[in-house]
């Protein structure tokens, strides 16, 4: 139980995120959207490092480093 609290509250808090920064019409949309990006390990890792990047761009050969993350 405590596993799938941690899950929706993540899931809930990237939600909230995106209706915030993208202005989505509608909560749906914006909890579609979080839960493609939990449910995509390549977007997840892609959402993270921009999250943590504070939106400044990566550099391409950054990009290819997230390979490392699917083995």
């Amino acid at each position: 139980m405590q596993r799938d609290t941690n899950r929706l509250s993540r899931l809930m808090r990237i939600s909230w995120d995106i209706q915030r920064k993208r202005k989505y019409n509608t909560r749906s949309r914006a909890l579609t959207a979080a839960w493609a990006i939990l449910n995509n390990e390549e977007v997840t890792v892609h959402y993270l490092v921009r999250k943590l990047n504070h939106n400044k761009p990566v550099q391409y050969k950054t990009l290819g480093q997230f390979a490392l993350f699917n083995q």
